[in-house]
């Protein structure tokens, strides 16, 4: 493989992109002793999932949630020094401003989650128990689907398409999966429900982080690696892969599908996307919800983050829209100005908001749907591996599934340069 990389510093791997999957990739390949440099087009690491400061605010281009099945990520985060007050973990408790609540129960996995389902009110009885009846169902099936199909289809084919579905399976499918149940890939959906809803205790957590996405691992794993010799590049746009991949053995290309194109054409791919917009409103400090996270299902907004309970950003509300919808046809004055109409229906007697900020990210994941691409870790060409929530081979496009690319990645890098030395 070594051979056609003539004057290539025998060993040494570049990382093209800083994000979730990069440093993921980069931390991991440090570990096993390899040299390697990060190349980040941006100001800061992270990638779609970064901390910006539009008008010298510094805000996140997106609220992100974890849960605890995330165990790469947050394995991670503290390999690499991330203190354990970075996040805010708290039992699964999911609240509506008006009309649902669900928490699980103190008990052992899965029996917590399940109990929260047959306790959790605003829905009918009956459709409780149906649920557990289709959590039974999906664990039987080894939580797949022959065929995949939408998720939509799967909560109509079990009857899961009533209150409840409309307050928890369905606003589920749309965070985690960034597509709506009608467009959804069902077999993406169930890898969640198998990790969050079915692991082992802990793993239906939420975990709210509590400072800025480029803060909660890409930059303390680019220190990490700068206290060990590697180079982050910032501000490092990379044009030429081939320029590139005559300078070092192997390339881990670990940015959007959509960057593909221009970088690598050859592994470009045909896929869609979906956006996440986040607004964020600001109110006098003083201002404050009754929980860091609640649901809003009577409008656009699906969720609001109280940023002051969060991140002492006091007054702050962050409110989270994901996937394709009316929103995108509004511009951002009246789309913030909607926002602000939603939540001061939900929670009366607010004062006006003294200034909003509109994120939207267009192409934040790769559409997740059925027969959606997901591209293998080694590519056609030598000495190139791809990176990137977009080729996890069941999850749907998380920051764990981002973390989880980088590390096979690193493992394809470690295997082929332990074949080449042999």
């Amino acid at each position: 493989m070594a051979g056609d990389l003539t004057g290539a510093r025998r060993g040494a791997v570049a990382i093209v992109g800083a994000g979730y999957a990069g440093m993921a990739a980069a931390v991991a390949l440090a570990e096993r002793g390899f040299a390697l440099e990060v190349f980040e087009a941006g100001p800061v690491p992270g990638g779609r999932a970064r901390r910006v400061s539009p008008h010298g605010r510094v805000l996140d281009n997106g609220q992100h949630l974890l849960v605890g099945a995330y165990h790469e990520l947050l394995r991670l985060m503290h390999a690499v020094g991330v203190p354990a007050s970075a996040v805010l973990r708290l039992p699964l408790e999911l609240r509506y401003a008006q009309g649902f609540a669900l928490r699980a129960l103190p008990l052992p996995a899965p029996l917590g989650v399940l109990g929260g389902l047959l306790l959790a009110r605003g829905v009918p009885f009956g459709e409780r128990i149906g649920a557990l009846r289709f959590m039974r169902a999906m664990r039987r099936q080894g939580f797949r689907v022959a065929e995949d199909c939408s998720v939509g289809a799967l909560l109509r084919q079990h009857r899961q398409n009533g209150r409840l579905g409309h307050y928890f399976w369905a606003p589920l499918c749309v965070a985690a999966l960034n597509v709506a149940p009608v467009r959804a890939s069902a077999n993406a959906f169930l890898a969640v429900l198998r990790d969050a809803l079915d692991g082992p205790s802990g793993s239906s957590d939420l975990v709210l982080p509590r400072v800025d996405l480029s803060r909660l691992f890409p930059e303390p794993a680019a220190a990490y690696l700068r206290a060990r010799g590697h180079a982050v590049r910032l501000r490092a746009t990379v044009r030429d892969l081939a320029a590139l991949r005559a300078r070092f053995a192997r390339v881990v290309v670990a940015v959007g599908p959509h960057q593909l194109k221009a970088l690598v054409p050859a592994l470009a791919l045909e896929t869609s996307y979906e956006p996440i917009v986040t607004v964020y409103l600001q109110y006098p400090e003083r201002v404050r919800l009754a929980r860091p996270m609640l649901g809003l299902d009577r409008g656009l907004v699906q969720w609001v983050f109280d940023r002051g309970l969060l991140a002492a950003e006091h007054g702050r509300l962050a409110c989270v829209i994901s996937a394709r919808g009316a929103h995108q046809r509004l511009a951002h004055d009246a789309l913030a100005e909607r926002c602000a109409r939603e939540i001061g229906d939900a929670f009366p007697q607010l004062p006006p908001v003294l200034w909003w900020q509109v994120i939207a990210e267009k192409r934040a994941t790769a559409a997740c749907v059925p027969g959606a691409p997901r591209p293998a870790t080694r590519t056609a060409l030598e000495g190139v591996y791809l990176a990137g929530d977009y080729t996890d081979p069941e999850y749907p496009p998380t920051l764990e599934a981002a973390v989880r690319s980088g590390l096979r990645a690193a493992q394809a890098v470690a295997e082929d340069a332990g074949s080449v030395q042999a």
